[in-house]
């Protein structure tokens, strides 16, 4: 496997999709009366993040889908709309969104923040409150400013997505694409192709694999990636081509 030759073909792909798309997106300037499709992939990009090794322009940083349980009634607008948190009050709910939950330990330790202390902790604010011996109330106030904090470089980062309309499942193109491309980019473990910057926000982050895989993902980074995934995403990104062409 070359996998400098590899990701050189999966930024190919995505920038075939950004044609199609007509540019990236940010979720500052995304809403629900959008068209969205029903599911698929998104990847996320980020100001000061580029490749150094496999040609110009960003580099991703996360990669992410949706209705991975058969029994899953998920979309992409929804998941995307988790991780961008509250339109009305830029809060949000860090602990529906692990890509939140991830950006705010990071933020708090380059903030040099001693609270929140309930951030990640428990399944719910109650939880967290019952865990430390605070009120929910009490836990709400504290973590406001990071999630306010979180929903704001969220939504400075552009992305794209792709769209892959087959059945909820851990077994779908989906879960394949995901998969594959974030052990395809990232570095954990291996010698570091398209490295993150020496200012990376990442680097702050709690967790090891954000840190040395040089993605938003703690999921799959220490995975083989095998280079046949990216006859499914080309596949797909040629569909949507055809599609758009119609």
């Amino acid at each position: 496997m070359d996998r400098h030759a590899d990701l050189i073909r999966l930024y190919e792909a995505l920038g075939s999709l950004e044609a199609i798309l007509g540019g990236k997106r940010t979720l500052a300037e995304s809403d629900g009366r959008m068209i969205w499709p029903v599911r698929g992939v998104y990847f996320f990009f980020e100001p000061g993040e580029a490749r150094a090794d496999t040609g110009v322009g960003p580099r991703v940083v996360r990669v992410g889908t949706h209705a991975l349980k058969a029994s899953s009634r998920s979309s992409l607008w929804l998941r995307l709309s988790q991780h961008r948190g509250i339109t009305s009050t830029g809060g949000g709910n860090h602990r529906g969104s692990i890509f939140r939950l991830l950006l705010g330990t990071a933020i708090r330790k380059r903030d040099g923040l001693i609270e929140p202390a309930s951030w990640g902790v428990g399944s719910d604010p109650g939880a967290a409150a019952r865990s430390l011996g605070l009120t929910r109330e009490q836990v709400l106030i504290a973590e406001r400013p990071l999630e306010i904090a979180v929903t704001e470089h969220i939504r400075r980062m552009p992305f794209l997505w792709l769209s892959v309309g087959d059945v909820a499942g851990p077994t779908s193109d989906r879960g394949l694409i995901e998969r594959k491309s974030i052990a395809l980019l990232s570095n954990y473990g291996k010698p570091a192709i398209n490295p993150s910057s020496p200012d990376w926000l990442g680097k702050d982050c709690n967790r090891e694999r954000v840190r040395l895989s040089g993605l938003w993902n703690n999921n799959h980074v220490d995975e083989r990636f095998d280079p046949s995934f990216l006859e499914v995403t080309e596949r797909h990104v040629e569909r949507m081509a055809r599609k758009d062409a119609e």
